[in-house]
């Protein structure tokens, strides 16, 4: 099914996941719809694994990107939170039913029905297309206001790697001045958590299998401690210091080591995602009432919340800004994690449609 409006962004056509120009299009503004022209547009390592197919789940062509930020150009006729010139964003969803119980509380990203901003089938069963692209059309629910306090091109990762950290903070209560934070990972995801823990007041262990690390964590992040998880004197020195853990790693990890970090009643949430299950024994998690959680991204309202922190406190991902004809090369350098700490498109000085 073709819409009527012509858009333009780069897409993979395969799971060779090599990005090129390509044409497609959009709806028009609906009643309820924010038509924006984008900005910036943030690269999450989700996107790499998308383009490629390794969740099985791709569809192409694919157009990539959720963390997603421009300038209002139209609002429909029954919208009221937005109107023409907002500094305005999208995350990582563009749908869901609004008559579930999660979304009557406001956790859109549990409903059964969401519809992700892109590669999948949205409620007119065309398929969604994301940020490396000209504009994007989205049902006002799922803007999110950008604060004049807030870079636009800092704004865009918060939308995936800044609510996926912060909201498992709020929900288990690991947002608490004085409580000792472990961080495992110090990547995109790692040094947000960094970032907001310490926004909340409360001391911080990052815990990296790579000793070149530790400068990084404690020199340029603020963390107040740096645990290497090869050294088992290290490991074995913070045991049972940690309030919670919030554990960004997508790679299969040992979690046993990491149990052994928590305090009696602490928390480890998951919010990397390994192909592969972990082995987790029970008798780590009963000798001491331990958690093992997940999260997943944010609500709406909790997004809104979050980008308003930030903006407030000077919460802001440190990133590395890229023309979009860098966009191969960036997914070869994400692949190795050479990035600090995340890739941005300058989709808006960049991005030029092919004659």
């Amino acid at each position: 099914m073709e819409h009527p409006r012509k858009a333009f962004g780069w897409a993979a056509r395969d799971a060779s996941g090599i990005l090129s120009p390509f044409n497609f299009s959009r709806r028009e503004t609906g009643d309820k719809d924010v038509t924006f022209k984008v900005l910036y547009c943030g690269i999450c390592h989700s996107d790499l694994h998308m383009l490629k197919n390794e969740w099985g789940n791709s569809t192409y062509p694919l157009v990539p990107g959720h963390e997603i930020v421009g300038i209002v150009t139209e609002v429909g006729s029954k919208v009221e939170k937005f109107k023409v010139g907002d500094k305005v964003g999208v995350g990582c969803m563009v749908q869901s039913c609004r008559n579930c119980q999660n979304c009557a509380h406001d956790l859109e990203n549990y409903c059964p029905q969401m519809v992700l901003t892109y590669g999948a089938k949205n409620v007119d069963d065309t398929i969604t297309y994301g940020g490396y692209s000209d504009f994007m059309v989205a049902d006002e629910h799922f803007v999110i206001r950008i604060p004049d306090a807030l870079p636009l091109d800092c704004a865009a990762p918060l939308l995936c790697a800044g609510i996926t950290v912060y909201s498992p903070m709020i929900y288990f209560g690991l947002n608490k001045p004085g409580l000792h934070l472990g961080v495992v990972g110090l990547g995109g995801l790692g040094h947000m958590a960094v970032k907001f823990a310490k926004a909340f007041g409360m001391e911080v262990s990052v815990i990296s299998s790579s000793p070149g690390k530790k400068n990084e964590a404690i020199e340029h992040l603020g963390a107040d401690s740096f645990v290497l998880s090869t050294d088992q004197h290290q490991m074995k020195a913070a045991m049972g210091t940690l309030d919670g853990i919030i554990d960004t790693v997508s790679a299969v990890h040992p979690l046993v080591p990491l149990i052994g970090l928590l305090k009696s009643h602490g928390k480890i949430i998951m919010v990397g995602a390994p192909e592969k299950p972990l082995e987790l024994p029970v008798f780590p998690l009963i000798m001491g009432r331990k958690l093992v959680a997940g999260s997943c991204i944010g609500g709406i309202k909790e997004t809104q919340e979050m980008i308003d922190f930030a903006a407030k406190h000077g919460v802001k991902p440190h990133i590395e800004v890229i023309p979009i004809d860098y966009v191969n090369t960036a997914m070869e350098r994400l692949l190795k994690a050479d990035v600090k700490y995340r890739f941005v498109i300058d989709i808006g000085n960049t991005l030029k449609p092919s004659s």
